[in-house]
């Protein structure tokens, strides 16, 4: 589907969550530099400077500010890989539309996360491999798997993504929301979590129903605000696809301004009802899960002031400076306040479960 600009109204962002940012960034984001220089997963200048432009360093310390400067480091690495793999291989690659050939590179991809003694064929292997070992210098193996299983969930989402590119096919609500749940990302970057903070949250607690209700609405959250956050950009260079704008635009048959105003409205119940559980669960969290738990809700503010202002969405084209600076408009109240789950989108209705909390 073809989005043309217009001129498109975005409301402001309905946020009350806490700011904060490590105050080693600067130093963090010079090391991965380096390493990014280094690694080899960039096949030209130019696309080594777009991995570099993710400010993948600020967009993380946002997430952990309180992480140890090595761990926060190897977190970061990863971040960065993930544009660089999402770039390269994923959203415009060669593989963008190749389903098959992808799931082959997928597998390999994986198993090179799983063990260290997997073939690195591909320039992408190799820079995970070496992240991979970092993780494993310092976590325990039980933060380390549960990281591995999140990349496995990340890379099949972007495989059911890159299957319905294929085909031309625009999934429906429900379908959209399960799918970019998993395909955005933001499993691996919630288990980052722990690795980056040193928190080892129990079995019991990281698994309850609420919490996991918790992680898949940070995650939700943060990739709906994604898809606002390049709506222009995609609009301005015809990259619209599946995003939530063109599936309500297309299930709803709705103009570009109302689906906006739509999507607003479903994300702001998605973060109101995450706020509500948060406050439930929180009083009686050990602190290794009420870290886990700050880290969300850091993760989801910082998402926002990470990408109002990167390269990769804004169209200044690079970092603000200072006179430049982006101003963020936030809301006072939610766009919308009707209780209970989003309509027609069952995948996420268990969200609105009373056992939960």
């Amino acid at each position: 589907m073809e989005l043309r600009l217009t001129e498109v109204e975005l409301p402001p962002l309905y946020c009350p969550l806490e700011s904060a940012v490590h105050p080693h960034v600067r130093d963090i984001e010079k090391q991965a530099v380096e390493w990014i220089e280094s690694s080899g997963m960039c096949a030209s200048e130019r696309e080594k400077a777009g991995t570099v432009a993710t400010h993948s360093a600020d967009f993380f310390a946002r997430f952990a500010p309180v992480a140890d400067d090595d761990r926060l480091l190897a977190a970061v690495l990863w971040v960065y890989w993930g544009f660089a793999f999402d770039d390269a291989r994923c959203d415009s690659g060669p593989l963008s539309g190749r389903p098959a050939q992808f799931n082959a590179l997928a597998g390999l991809v994986q198993r090179a996360c799983e063990t260290d003694s997997a073939a690195a064929d591909d320039r992408f292997i190799g820079a995970l491999q070496d992240i991979m070992r970092r993780f494993r210098s310092f976590a325990p193996p039980t933060q380390v798997h549960r990281f591995v299983q999140a990349h496995r969930a990340w890379l099949s989402g972007v495989a059911w993504q890159i299957g319905n590119q294929a085909a031309g096919r625009m999934p429906g609500l429900d379908e959209f929301l399960a799918m970019r749940l998993l395909a955005a990302g933001g499993f691996p970057t919630m288990a980052l979590l722990e690795l980056a903070t040193g928190a080892e949250v129990p079995d019991r607690e990281l698994h309850h129903p609420a919490v996991r209700a918790l992680t898949e609405m940070a995650a939700m959250v943060a990739s709906l605000d994604n898809d606002r956050h390049s709506l222009n950009k995609e609009m301005s260079h015809s990259q619209a696809d599946q995003n939530i704008y063109t599936v309500l635009i297309a299930e709803r048959d709705v103009p570009l301004q109302e689906a906006v105003h739509q999507a607003n409205a479903l994300r702001d119940r998605i973060l109101r009802r995450f706020l509500q559980l948060h406050d439930r669960v929180r009083p009686a969290a050990g602190a290794d899960l009420a870290t886990y738990l700050q880290g969300l809700r850091y993760g989801v503010r910082g998402n926002n002031e990470w990408g109002l202002r990167v390269p990769r969405y804004l169209s200044l084209g690079h970092w603000p400076t200072a006179a430049e600076d982006v101003t963020i408009t936030w809301a006072d109240e939610p766009s919308d306040l009707r209780p209970g789950p989003v309509e027609n989108a069952p995948c996420v209705a268990w969200w609105w479960d009373r056992d939960l909390g």
